[in-house]
């Protein structure tokens, strides 16, 4: 749900027709079919880059390139992994080019949840340690389709009043925040949140255009867009000033597009961060993402710090 983003069924279809936000995504390329040429090709073209680009950067010739993409020439591992890091190929496609030019595998699939991997618990380790220390505030982690794997208890004040069956797994949080039954009717600058979303959905589909991504921006991209008179907000949170227009917020507009949340607290506030792992050489961690919730203003900090249960 990140304004500053860097992810499943279809749950309860909205009764209202939503409004048209049509896409600007490039088709991905088709699977694997035996040959990697074609597949390399849709990579180049879907990144735009041409053959003698291409050259330059992977210090090869426009020539020989053409000859891969033209099944005239078999690339060789190395070469297959070159053109797919200066294409910026996800590590999963990146496999799937080596097996189509006649390879296997270079880079392991995991299960984030894998009780048995020793690799995959120290990851589970150092995720769960940043997230208990981005306590009181909100943190979560998401895998390349947006949805939950892990989160902290500071997650809670965002859920509070989310009906159950939203909550269900998978939970994802591009749906949790724009479904109608979801967020959507407490965030107060619903229309911006939306907006951006929507757009981090694309972006995502640029760089991996996957089934279960594309089920998602369909479904999210048809529910509702915001009502043009905002529901009256709560009383306001102590020390806070709500002065302002539904759709700006002076605190933190400046930096980063704040998520305005209307809480049994009062309004909070929060931008956020990514983080990713470096480097990474498992497909499922390539695909993590760490979603930090920070507060945008200093009454939603001590909103946050004072809810939070004594310990001790």
């Amino acid at each position: 749900m990140s304004p500053n983003a860097r992810a499943a069924p279809t749950r309860a279809a909205p009764t209202r027709a939503a409004a048209t936000h049509p896409p600007t995504i490039r088709p991905a390329p088709a699977p694997a079919t035996g040959s990697v040429g074609p597949l390399l090709r849709g990579w180049r073209e879907r990144r735009r880059v041409s053959q003698l680009e291409l050259a330059l950067t992977a210090d090869s010739s426009a020539r020989h390139i053409s000859f891969i993409e033209n099944g005239r020439s078999r690339p060789s591992r190395e070469m297959v992994l070159r053109l797919a890091e200066h294409l910026d190929v996800p590590l999963r496609d990146r496999n799937a080019l080596l097996v189509a030019a006649g390879y296997a595998p270079a880079y392991r699939e995991s299960s984030f949840h894998d009780p048995d991997d020793p690799g995959m618990a120290a990851v589970r380790t150092a995720v769960d340690q940043l997230l208990r220390a981005h306590e009181p505030y909100p943190a979560v982690v998401l895998d390349a389709t947006h949805d939950v794997v892990a989160a902290n208890s500071g997650m809670a004040l965002l859920l509070d009043g989310v009906p159950e069956r939203l909550l269900r797994p998978p939970l994802n949080l591009i749906r949790l925040a724009l479904h109608p039954d979801g967020l959507a009717p407490r965030i107060v600058n619903f229309g911006q949140v939306r907006r951006h979303l929507l757009d981090r959905v694309e972006r995502h589909l640029a760089l991996w255009d996957t089934e279960p991504l594309r089920r998602l921006h369909t479904e999210v991209s048809r529910y509702p867009a915001p009502d043009p008179a905002p529901a009256p907000d709560p009383a306001p949170t102590p020390g806070a000033d709500h002065h302002h227009a539904p759709d700006e917020h002076p605190a933190a507009a400046a930096v980063a597009l704040p998520v305005r949340l209307r809480t049994a607290t009062g309004e909070l506030s929060f931008v956020s961060t990514i983080a990713t792992f470096n480097s990474p050489l498992d497909v499922a961690v390539s695909e993590l993402a760490i979603e930090m919730f920070l507060p945008a203003d200093p009454a939603t900090a001590d909103a946050v710090r004072r809810r939070r249960p004594a310990t001790g």
